[in-house]
This record gives C-alpha cells, sequence and structure tokens, in this order.
C-alpha cells in the first residue's frame, strides 16, 4: 500500500495565512511550486515504479524514474517514498518550456516514510535528496514568520515574471502542513490553456483562478493603473485562446494539445498507448523517428467535446 499525497491548502491572502497557520512557528522555509505532474516512486522487484497523484502507474513516467533516479536510494531506504514533480516540455499531461530542462525532468519536493506517510524535515530530505544526485525543486530562502509575507510576495513577483508557478511554504520539521500560493501570471497561464478548450475543463477550476487575481490585487493594495494591466492580462488569457478555437473550428479544423515524447523502449510507448485508452484520453500518437538513440513520437490530445460543440454553434444550434 502506497498513501497517496494530502492535499496541499491555498492561501488567498498571504500575511493572514501564514500568520493562522504557522501560529506556533518562528521560521519557515520556501521552495517553488513547479508546473508539472506529482508522482511518488519506490521501488519493487529491481525496478523503480512511478504512481501519478491519482494512484496510477504510468509507464512514461516509470521508464523516466528507472534512468533518472539513483536506484540504489530505494535499496538503502526501502521504508521511505520520494515524491517528485515531473516538469519539462516533453511531458503528456503538462508542458511547458520555463525550465532549465529540453525534456522532462523529475524534481524531488518531499520524501515521506511508506507505512505512516510522515514527511523528512526539510533540511534533513534536500540533504539526503543531494547526496544521491537527485533534482529538487528549488530553495527559495528560510524566513523568519513575522518577515515571510513580504519576501515571499518579492519572490512571487520574480516567479511571475519568470513564467513560472509559485511557491509552497512550509515549516522546517513539517509538523504542519505545507500551504502553497501562486503568481497571477500561472493562474493566466492555466485560464489561456483552459479556455483553448472550454467544453472540457470544470468550472470550478476556472472560476477558482479569477478568484484568486481579485484577492491578489487586493492584499497587493495595487493603484487603478496596475489593477487594470491585471485585468487585461487575465481577460486577454480567457477571450484570446477561446477566440482563436472557435477561429480555428470555424475552418474545419478539430482542437487538440500537441507534445514531443521520447521513448528508451518500444514497448514502453505501446504500454503507454494502452495506459492512455484505459484512462479513457483520445489520443494520436505518430512515430516520427530515433534522436540519440530515443524513439521520438508526436502525441495529439484530442479535445472533441469543445470541438463538437464549436461546430454546433457554427451550424447555427442554440447554447
Amino acid at each position: 500500500l502506497i498513501l497517496g499525497f494530502p492535499k496541499i491548502q491555498r492561501a488567498m491572502l498571504l500575511e493572514p495565512s501564514i500568520n493562522n497557520h504557522f501560529s506556533e512557528i518562528d521560521k519557515l522555509i520556501v521552495e517553488e511550486k513547479m508546473n508539472g505532474y506529482n508522482v511518488r516512486v519506490i521501488e519493487d522487484a529491481g525496478k523503480l515504479i512511478a504512481f501519478t497523484r491519482s494512484g496510477h502507474v504510468c509507464p512514461y513516467s516509470t521508464e523516466k524514474v528507472n534512468y533518472l533516479l539513483d536506484l540504489s536510494f530505494f535499496r538503502q531506504y526501502q521504508d521511505l517514498v520520494v515524491h517528485g514533480e515531473m516538469a519539462g516540455p516533453e511531458n503528456p499531461y503538462v508542458s511547458k518550456k520555463v525550465y532549465d530542462t529540453q525534456t522532462l525532468d523529475f524534481f524531488v519536493f518531499d520524501i515521506r516514510h511508506k507505512k505512516t506517510g510522515q514527511p523528512l524535515p526539510v533540511k534533513q530530505r534536500r540533504k539526503l535528496a543531494s547526496s544521491f544526485g537527485f533534482k529538487q525543486v528549488p530553495f527559495l530562502g528560510e524566513f523568519a514568520r513575522k518577515e515571510a509575507a513580504e519576501k515571499i510576495m518579492q519572490i512571487i513577483k520574480k516567479l511571475g515574471e519568470m513564467g513560472h508557478e509559485g511557491v509552497v511554504i512550509k515549516d522546517l520539521d513539517m509538523d504542519l502542513a505545507p500551504i502553497k500560493y501562486t503568481c497571477s501570471q500561472s493562474n493566466c497561464a492555466d485560464l489561456e490553456h483552459a479556455f483553448k478548450f472550454y467544453n472540457e475543463v470544470g468550472r470550478d477550476y476556472l472560476y477558482s483562478r479569477v478568484v484568486r487575481e481579485g484577492f491578489q490585487t487586493v492584499e497587493w493594495d495595487e493603484d487603478e493603473e496596475t489593477m487594470d494591466k491585471r485585468a487585461l492580462r487575465l481577460g486577454r488569457s480567457i477571450i484570446s485562446p477561446m477566440a482563436d478555437s472557435v477561429r480555428r473550428v470555424g475552418k474545419g479544423e478539430k482542437l487538440y494539445d500537441e507534445v514531443t515524447l521520447r521513448f528508451q523502449n518500444p514497448q514502453t510507448l505501446q504500454e503507454f498507448e494502452e495506459y492512455f485508452r484505459r484512462l479513457g484520453i483520445d489520443a494520436i500518437f505518430d512515430q516520427v523517428g530515433y534522436s540519440g538513440g530515443e524513439l521520438m513520437v508526436k502525441l495529439q490530445k484530442l479535445n472533441q467535446s469543445t470541438t463538437d460543440k464549436t461546430e454546433s454553434m457554427w451550424e447555427g444550434n442554440l447554447w
């Protein structure tokens, strides 16, 4: 039995959330919240296995971690589970080109005891992961609680300019659950992708990101000019991708996400195609050749619901 990763709650207003949640803590650690997908890694029968957040064994992720991570760690620490973010452009779930990788990498953000789910203290975890050469989410600082909100606000602004997602705020011993906080640019990037496929995504996903913008502009005490820039960024992230999708369907095109993946073993590709079929993901896998001894595959994830809905509107049907 491999325990799931606990859901991290979100701060909407930094200073009140920090002072309330960490009221008994003097110092906090801030790490980057990277934008990818969350996997848990264990060793079984001499091979690493990667579980997604929903508990599935992902063949693509499993192949990746077997050459990205040092197997000796898992043999030496059989009672530990490594939690990490798989991020980069060659990502079948959340493709991002903003990180220092050309393919897909695994970044450790937590190590927990297998039976209890108890996390290692942050500094112990970072030292242990480093000793085995594991890449980790960036360490952004250690701050006194009273100054943390102001420091994190400055960090968030820099991360936003880089197109990164946000931060996770932790107590050093991990006795309290971490909390997270995201950049405006990340909220808008999520909305931009979601409204491209407006009929696929749940309304709660869309609404929550708009609400975050309202809270942030108030806490940051933005003047009218700055708030107008935020409103323009938010509005464009909604209207522009949706308008593009409507135009494309009007021209007879189908809507899809496209990403290039690489596989060391063709068998993994077959298993990954079957994995997508079991999950009900409508996708086209197109082998495009080899690069550096790896099989290159162009993946198109079809978004049929939005295509069908938009076609219906172009045919004159009512909403």
